[in-house]
């Protein structure tokens, strides 16, 4: 029986040449594409694959915030991120997300078929060689039960946000640092201290330094 794969990719030249690779696998058949991150839910919701392959930076919603969705309404599908991306900071929202394979796209060609036998297994894979040893602790935690169930509640950049603040970051620099308003910035702090259940700035360090989430940096 095959594996069956969605692929999520916005880049159409890639999802076919990914394509090629995969059905040229007899065990693996790709069974669905979707080029941005509101259909990468619908399509693999509605399919149902063992597998899908998730890039981060797509359109409509990006992938660590699809991978959260599609983690929540189809928990039996294996989510496999396949991005550019080698920041320890995007291993740590993948994994939070509910990914449990993270290859980049250099190493697609060497990784990917791997990678995606071994999520189908229930193992990990992580194919970003500077951020393994990362990935691998991050693993460890969430398996023993050591990691916060509430952080999962934060989107992507108010994961970011909450890193910045814990950091000493002033709610202007955080502005500049992501190139948004400070307006915007003190709405993304009041929705984290919302749904932390926090107060005030000395919490959120406490909370980020007893959790281990500043140890990805701030993107």
């Amino acid at each position: 029986m095959s594996t069956r794969i969605v692929l999520c990719d916005d880049h159409t030249v890639l999802r076919a040449g990914l394509k090629m690779l995969l059905d040229s696998e007899p065990t693996l058949k790709v069974v669905g594409e979707a080029a941005d991150g509101f259909d990468a839910v619908r399509q693999v919701v509605a399919l149902r694959p063992d597998v899908a392959v998730v890039d981060i930076t797509m359109p409509g919603q990006d992938g660590i915030a699809a991978a959260r969705q599609i983690h929540r309404q189809a928990p039996e599908v294996r989510i496999l991120f396949l991005t550019m991306h080698d920041d320890p900071e995007f291993v740590y929202q993948a994994l939070e997300a509910g990914a449990s394979g993270y290859v980049l796209k250099r190493s697609a060609e060497s990784d990917l078929i791997d990678a995606i036998g071994a999520v189908c297994r229930g193992d990990a894979f992580v194919g970003a060689e500077p951020t393994r040893q990362l990935a691998a602790d991050y693993l460890a935690r969430r398996e023993r039960g050591e990691l916060p169930v509430l952080v999962e509640s934060l989107t992507t950049r108010e994961a970011v946000v909450l890193r910045l603040l814990a950091l000493g970051y002033t709610n202007h620099e955080i502005a500049d640092e992501l190139m948004i308003s400070v307006k915007t910035v003190e709405t993304h702090r009041a929705h984290i201290l919302g749904k932390l259940g926090l107060h005030k700035r000395a919490e959120l360090v406490r909370y980020a330094q007893t959790h281990g989430l500043l140890a990805a940096g701030t993107g």
